[in-house]
């Protein structure tokens, strides 16, 4: 490792600190993660040869052709990073819509319980089935808005948002579509619908059922009722506008997967198709309001100035300095490390990268992987291979153990305003316990059905 790359680590891991430890600094991790993206490309340019020339050759001396290069690799990069902004901007300002309208009353009706651990168990459940259907960052939203009807003492619902990462993550975990890395690996081939449910359904269902027996136990008592009995009364629509509002909302975000089938253009695009639908229909629904400008309020261009414009910041630094790292061939070579310590040990190899994915951005490590190993006609690589497998279970999963380790960690941050330091100390050891007993459980699975 030269003493360049050296330096861009060393501001990685200094400006992830201070990311890590925001309550105690007092610095919100937005401008902290777009100064360590501009700080790490910086020192990137410094030398840029020293990382381009080695792959294309007939670039050296070429300091224009460098250059070039190096803006293309930025666009690139940029590109994939708006790919995931306007999705998150999109589903965000999607469940603004539906929220505000009324439409989850009805998903909070279906969820009403007057027991503390009752609703645990409810949402648990409800978030990992629907994260399997849309995706872990549009269920997180979604359920933490739900949450914000039904329970009001902001310590328990904490508690609920830690499990709605957990849960979102562990039902993404089994499903193609329900995580990013798992539709890389579906995409590329690695993984096949009917392989991924069959194995990995189980174990993803006890890395949730583990944390969610014991978080359990920090709740007691019941909910007050004049929480949950909230009144629809202040609403302006119709019961049957805000339930058109919602099949369209909450609807349109399951076709999303569908949207990307048909037509193979990326998920963002379904996004701007279901806003742009649920958009015109309550422009229409306004329309037939005698409030006249009082309505401009409620209306979707008011509402887009709720969006966490923080949050979408943070994802862009963080997102960006991760694709630095990936640039210098950190990633890669630290692939090929843990594949030479464990001695191809296929258990461990994505054990630690579960365990890294709740640090680094789990998508580079994954694309790292699928680059470091090719698909092979038999064993472990083979496609549906316990090495693809468990690489699809541990880079979802393995992301709950940090708050700022999943999309979906990020987003309950922003919106419920958890502190790292909060999350590390009560939740991060419950999501490991049950991320190990999901590994031993598809070990166990493996050796009784599927050897």
């Amino acid at each position: 490792m030269t003493s360049l790359t050296m330096a861009i680590v060393i501001v990685f891991v200094m400006g992830y600190l201070c990311i890590a430890l925001e309550s105690l600094t007092k610095v919100n991790k937005a401008p902290v993660a777009l100064l360590m993206c501009v700080a790490c490309w910086t020192l990137f340019m410094i030398n840029p040869a020293d990382y381009i020339v080695p792959f294309i050759p007939e670039l050296a001396g070429n300091t224009a052709g460098i250059v070039t290069h190096v803006g293309e690799s930025l666009k690139e990069h940029l590109g994939e990073t708006a790919e995931t902004l306007f999705f998150l901007m999109g589903a965000m300002t999607i469940v603004e819509i539906v929220d505000t309208n009324g439409g989850f009353n009805f998903v909070r009706d279906a969820l009403k319980t007057q027991s503390k651990r009752g609703l645990l168990w409810r949402i648990a459940f409800m978030t990992f089935f629907l994260s399997a259907i849309l995706d872990n960052l549009t269920t997180s939203i979604v359920m933490i808005m739900v949450l914000r009807k039904l329970v009001a003492d902001k310590n328990d619902r904490l508690v609920y948002a830690a499990l709605v990462v957990i849960s979102a993550n562990s039902g993404g975990a089994f499903s193609p579509i329900g995580d990013v890395t798992t539709i890389m690996l579906w995409i590329a081939g690695s993984i096949t619908t009917a392989g991924v449910l069959s194995e990995i359904f189980v174990p993803s269902l006890v890395s949730m059922l583990v944390p969610a027996f014991i978080m359990q136990y920090m709740l007691k008592g019941n909910l007050p009722t004049e929480v949950i009995s909230a009144e629809d009364s202040a609403l302006v629509f119709t019961r049957s506008q805000r339930r058109i509002i919602f099949l369209l909302g909450v609807g349109g975000l399951m076709f999303v997967p569908i949207f990307r089938y048909l037509t193979d253009l990326p998920p963002y695009m379904g996004i701007l198709l279901v806003l742009g639908v649920l958009w015109t229909a309550t422009e229409i629904f306004y329309r037939g309001t005698n409030l006249g400008e009082d309505s401009m309020s409620a209306r979707v261009i008011a509402l887009l100035r709720k969006i966490d414009m923080g949050t979408i910041l943070f994802f862009l630094g963080i997102l960006m300095a991760v694709a630095c790292l990936s640039e210098i061939g950190v990633l890669t070579a630290m692939g090929r490390g843990l594949e030479s310590i464990s001695d191809g040990n296929h258990y461990l190899v994505t054990g630690i990268i579960g365990v890294l994915s709740s640090i680094v951005d789990n998508v580079p490590l994954v694309a790292g992987c699928m680059g470091m190993y090719p698909i092979a006609p038999t064993g472990d690589m083979a496609v549906d291979g316990i090495f693809w497998q468990l690489l699809a279970y541990c880079a979802g999963v393995g992301g709950s153990m940090l708050i700022i380790g999943s999309a979906a960690g990020v987003v309950v941050m922003g919106l419920e305003k958890i502190t790292f330091g909060w999350y590390m100390k009560r939740i991060t050891w419950v999501a490991f316990v049950g991320y190990v007993a999901g590994i031993i459980t598809y070990w166990v699975e493996r050796m009784l059905f599927f050897s």
